[in-house]
């Protein structure tokens, strides 16, 4: 079909380098627009695949399907990730109307008979090995998005389907709304003692953006843990902070939230019930690299049993420090001291040592060009979509183009929290594009001319995130269904959980902790001591994951037909029969906040993150076992694995990567389990 190409640019191409998006150029009001004009051009595509006289081929039906809906991509891909991370109101409202309309336009495509029969009869002979498994997939779609029921079925399906997305997008806008109301607003600098200067400005400058004429905002980040818990020597305040962090989305103002995690997971158990499996877990189980639900559990069972007795000892550990029984808000501040006294490490104090321009030129791209040959050149001429983005662009050791990334670090209130990683464009041989693709974080902003400095927590999310966007920038792939990030669920935090890795490597290290001030580097000794206490509070740290990890499967095991009257109660009961339920220890997520389950697609698919775990582990293993930061070793890892996207098995390239299957053992060691 032909379309109108006037002053909405989301409707062409971009003329930018690497088809950037041109933000300064995209209204709100184009939108709506763009995405009516991307739902008819692509249903026409699909329609003349659909109905083509010819018999059905690899380039008429398969490859035919892979170049359709280019516009609908293009301003999905700039709106979701502008929802994201500068959701005005305006932009949520867009969201709601468009979440639902998507998910019906997926179920027109996929439900098509007449397409799929089509799909069925395309000739797979002669195919070459990434586009024989893409006819795989897209066979493998149509069944498991219900093409094989009846009309009823069918239609009973695309009710469910569009509820859902629309109460996944009511569920991640009111938990940044109930964020942002729960931030703690305390008038008194003495009651903040143990945060730093640096801290304190930026709690009163986070006061007056939020409209308070004086005082200072702890504003919330995402998890249940907060960082200032680690430093306030106040104990109310310490309290008050945590009762605000866990309360979010589940008090009087926020049962909505609650009501509508209660909602999801009795409609998704309904859908399971529907396409033919036992619960919403084991739908959502099945197509990742995990064989079965069954398997899961029994990886996480004997994991969570360790867990909890490690926990268990540090609690009494920290009692005998306090003085006293240890409570929630106070498990963060003695185990700092813990860490202070046995192992002689402070991490607040490191802060100084951690500016963000630093972290991201001197440690992020650093250990990029030592391991892949990467050079990054900042294009100031290049504009984000907010005015705290930064453009880079990449380039490969040769000094060919490989694409751009974008950084977006600081929080805001039209940001939802946590960090995460985004493509504006995926690479794909077929359209001819390379990726551009951004890393958000939730830092607090300083005021004016003050440096950014990161807590120890921050690194790690700057380094894990750019794994990700490396998984991204690295694909090299024919087709865009397999591209980069492109992969299970519990897969695509490997590449991410392995590039941590480099945050401690002494080359690394000694590139990028140099204090603000001084450029000194870090006193000796540190790092070593660092690295001797990563042990210390692994069984809090597991124990709060898994909480979370076994809560997500508890809302999607639920039969269908049950309905969920105190979801507080339940949560209870779920971490309980988990034996899970330490009070000290609450889960990294609760039901009211609990994003990626319900809101982002990590439904049952929150234990990805230690599934993942057992390859990072025993590929950090392999990195050091040979030679570690090199180029033949990061080579290695990028011809084997991280360009590869989801064109092979992951499995398989992890093999191919590491000569073998995976070994268990050095996760269990990392974590204290062995």
């Amino acid at each position: 079909m032909t379309l109108e190409f006037s002053s909405n640019t989301l409707l062409a191409p971009s003329t930018l380098p690497y088809q950037l998006p041109d933000f300064a150029s995209v209204r709100d009001a184009d939108y709506l627009p763009a995405f009516e004009a991307g739902f008819a051009q692509q249903l026409a595509e699909v329609a003349a695949i659909a109905a083509n006289p010819e018999p059905a081929s690899f380039a008429n039906t398969v490859a035919a399907m892979e170049r359709s809906g280019a516009v609908l991509t293009r301003v999905a891909n700039v709106f979701f990730n502008i929802a994201g991370s500068d959701g005005t109101p305006a932009i949520q409202e867009i969201e709601q109307l468009i979440a639902p309309r998507l998910a019906g336009h997926a179920d027109t495509i996929l439900l098509n008979g007449a397409l799929h029969r089509r799909f069925l009869d395309v000739p797979t002979e002669g195919l070459d090995a990434e586009s024989a498994r893409l006819v795989d997939e897209y066979r493998k779609s149509f069944t498991r998005a219900g093409v094989g029921l009846d009309a009823a079925g069918q239609e009973r399906l695309r009710v469910l389907n569009g509820e859902l997305s629309s109460l996944s997008t009511q569920f991640s806008q009111r938990v940044t709304q109930a964020g942002n109301d729960a931030a703690v607003h305390v008038q008194d600098a003495a009651e903040l003692d143990g945060l730093s200067a640096d801290d304190l400005a930026t709690a009163a400058a986070a006061a007056r953006a939020a409209g308070h004429g004086s005082g200072y905002l702890l504003t919330l980040i995402l998890p249940t843990a907060q960082p200032a818990l680690e430093v306030l020597t106040n104990r109310e305040t310490r309290r008050r902070l945590h009762l605000a962090s866990v309360g979010r989305g589940s008090g009087a103002d926020g049962s909505n939230v609650l009501g509508l995690a209660a909602a999801m997971a009795a409609l998704r158990a309904e859908r399971a019930a529907l396409l033919g499996h036992a619960c919403e877990a084991e739908r959502s189980i099945e197509p990742q690299t995990a064989p079965s639900l069954e398997a899961v559990h029994a990886m996480l069972s004997p994991i969570t049993a360790a867990a909890v007795r490690n926990a268990r000892a540090e609690a009494d550990k920290l009692a005998a420090t306090a003085g006293h029984a240890i409570e929630a808000w106070d498990w963060a501040f003695y185990s700092e001291q813990v860490r202070r006294d046995d192992y002689g490490v402070d991490l607040a104090a490191l802060r100084p040592w951690f500016e963000l321009d630093s972290v991201l030129e001197n440690g992020v791209f650093y250990a990029a060009s030592k391991l892949y040959g990467l050079s990054f050149t900042e294009r100031t001429d290049l504009a984000g979509y907010h005015p705290d983005v930064r453009v880079w662009e990449v380039f490969n050791a040769d000094g060919s183009a490989l694409g751009l990334f974008l950084g977006d670090y600081y929080t805001r209130g039209t940001k939802r929290g946590g960090a995460w990683m985004n493509s504006f464009v995926e690479q794909s041989a077929l359209d001819g594009t390379r990726a551009v693709v951004v890393n958000n974080l939730n830092i607090a902003k300083p005021p004016e001319g003050e440096p950014t400095l990161l807590s120890y927590d921050e690194v790690v999310t700057c380094f894990h995130e750019f794994g990700h966007a490396l998984h991204g920038l690295f694909s090299e792939v024919t087709f865009p269904l397999f591209s980069g990030t492109n992969v299970p669920r519990d897969f695509v935090e490997y590449p991410s959980q392995v590039n941590e890795m480099w945050i401690l490597w002494p080359e690394v290290l000694a590139n990028y902790a140099r204090h603000h001030k001084t450029g000194e580097p870090l006193p000796d000794g540190t790092a070593e001591r660092m690295r001797a206490a990563s042990r210390w509070g692994q069984g809090f740290a597991t124990t709060e994951y898994l909480g979370a990890a076994l809560l997500d499967l508890a809302w999607h095991e639920l039969a269908p037909g049950t309905t969920v009257e105190d979801p507080l109660a339940f949560e209870a009961a779920a971490l309980s029969a988990a034996g899970v339920d330490l009070p000290a220890v609450p889960p990294r997520y609760r039901t009211g906040y609990f994003n990626h389950i319900f809101a982002g697609g990590y439904a049952a698919g929150y234990y990805s993150y230690i599934w993942s775990e057992v390859l990072d582990a025993d590929t950090v293993a392999w990195f050091k076992a040979n030679g570690g930061l090199s180029r033949a070793n990061g080579d290695h890892f990028r011809s084997t694995l991280l360009c590869r996207g989801f064109s092979v098995d992951p499995l398989q390239a992890f093999r191919d990567f590491a000569g073998r299957d995976a070994d268990t053992e050095p996760l269990l060691a990392r974590r204290g389990l062995a």
